[in-house]
């Protein structure tokens, strides 16, 4: 452990700004000291990648991780939380009573891979992000000689890229006692956020009659010819969509036999627009799309949504300019304003979580130009190159969190903020 710092003093005054920043430069030292055990951490987990709720491995990797990183055995790990892949580990300093008053600040950890692809998303980096980020956070508190009330929660949400763990775990209460989240995601380039979007996820079954397609097709009823009408609907919809709209979709099932007319065929389509009302609208439009493929070919159709919807990411600007500031000091180079308004984006559960808690969700560079979702993105994700990046990333969101505990006007403008963001969505999403 490094040398004990006081805690610091009123904010503003220029031993507090020292005393701080020697906390946020132990912070850095920590991440640093576990780099090569972090490193491992993450190749383990991208070497054997695992898809949603089935990510046994990426789970028992990071519960060991924290029940043996040292100090041994000091994190409160509770292995099966909410879901069998999920996980929840704690720490508080022993000095500070950390009751109900205590702030609590939880780091989110993904790891579920993409089918054929791997962890082409980069979710291993995303772990190691919050391990590491929590570990730092950790050992600066750790330095403080009377630190304040606060637990560093560790989270692992299994599920991203099919499902939504995360849902699943609000839905659980897993969020409701936090006061700040902090995650990052691998990407081209450093962002403080992006406009992630809402999303919805439908599957589509057509259903008619199967008959010999040669000696009388007029007997059947033609479900392929339903799923591909379907198909040309949706793509002839695009031209009357709004700009920041987006649907795209497989056809997964279009017969067994070319002389067999299909009796069933099945569509999988992702509906995405920049909020839910504006999701409503483009879910409706694409519905009746499906609708009248099913009528123009005499075929029966059903249409059934997953589960959970993700959410737009609610931006806290508050919290991001803090990470911005921090990331900086640290060499990060960030994409423009503009650049984070108006560049691509897609969609994640943590919209949800964005919903619930304020917290921050930006995106990091990672040494590379492939874009996420490829095999060029799976390589790079799991090379050395990668963990310089990723670990710079880490150090800047413990900087951050020590921002938030040891600024009290801070959080009180991340509060308000999320309260006003919050409200203005309610009022945007509100049937006219």
């Amino acid at each position: 452990m490094g040398p004990v710092v006081e805690r610091p003093a009123e904010p503003g005054t220029s031993s507090s700004v020292a005393e701080l920043e020697l906390l946020k430069q132990r912070a850095a030292e920590r991440i640093d000291e576990a780099a090569e055990r972090l490193g491992a951490l993450s190749r383990a987990i991208w070497s054997a990648p695992e898809l949603a709720y089935e990510e046994h491995g990426a789970h028992r990797e990071l519960t060991r991780f924290l029940e043996r990183e040292p100090p041994a055995a000091s994190w409160a790990v509770q292995p099966h939380f909410g879901l069998p892949t999920a996980f929840r580990a704690e720490w508080a300093p022993p000095e500070a009573a950390a009751g109900p008053g205590a702030l609590q600040l939880g780091f989110l950890c993904e790891y579920d891979a993409l089918p054929a692809l791997g962890h082409a998303c980069g979710h291993n980096l995303i772990a190691e992000v919050g391990v590491a980020a929590a570990l730092g956070l950790r050992a600066a508190l750790e330095a403080v000689a009377a630190p304040p009330p606060v637990k560093v929660v560790v989270l692992g949400t299994p599920a991203e890229e099919d499902g939504g763990g995360k849902i699943d775990l609000i839905k659980a209460g897993a969020f409701k006692d936090l006061d700040a989240v902090f995650m990052a995601h691998p990407s081209q380039e450093d962002a403080a956020y992006l406009l992630d979007v809402a999303e919805r996820d439908v599957t589509v079954k057509y259903y008619g009659k199967a008959s010999h397609a040669a000696a009388y097709p007029w007997e059947g009823v033609n479900a392929l010819d339903a799923a591909v009408l379907a198909y040309n609907n949706l793509s002839a919809l695009r031209q009357q969509m709004k700009p920041t709209w987006r649907l795209h979709g497989i056809i997964k099932n279009g017969g067994v036999k070319p002389n067999i007319i299909p009796s069933y065929s099945e569509l999988i389509y992702y509906f995405r627009a920049p909020s839910m009302k504006e999701l409503q609208v483009l879910t409706k439009k694409a519905e009746d799309s499906f609708r009248a493929a099913a009528l123009a070919t005499g075929c029966t159709v059903e249409i059934k949504s997953e589960a959970h919807d993700y959410y737009n990411v609610l931006p806290n600007k508050t919290l991001c300019s803090a990470y911005m500031e921090n990331g900086k000091k640290l060499g990060m180079e960030f994409i423009s304003e503009d650049a984070m308004l108006n560049g691509p984006s897609g969609s994640t559960d943590f919209g949800n979580v964005s919903f619930v808690v304020p917290g921050i969700h930006p995106y990091f560079y990672i040494g590379t130009d492939a874009l996420n979702h490829t095999e060029q993105y799976t390589e790079a994700a799991g090379s050395q190159e990668a963990q310089l990046y990723t670990l710079r990333t880490a150090k800047a969101l413990a900087m951050t969190a020590l921002d938030v505990i040891f600024k009290p006007e801070l959080l009180e403008r991340i509060r308000e903020e999320f309260k006003s963001k919050l409200q203005e969505e309610q009022l945007l999403n509100t049937p006219a």
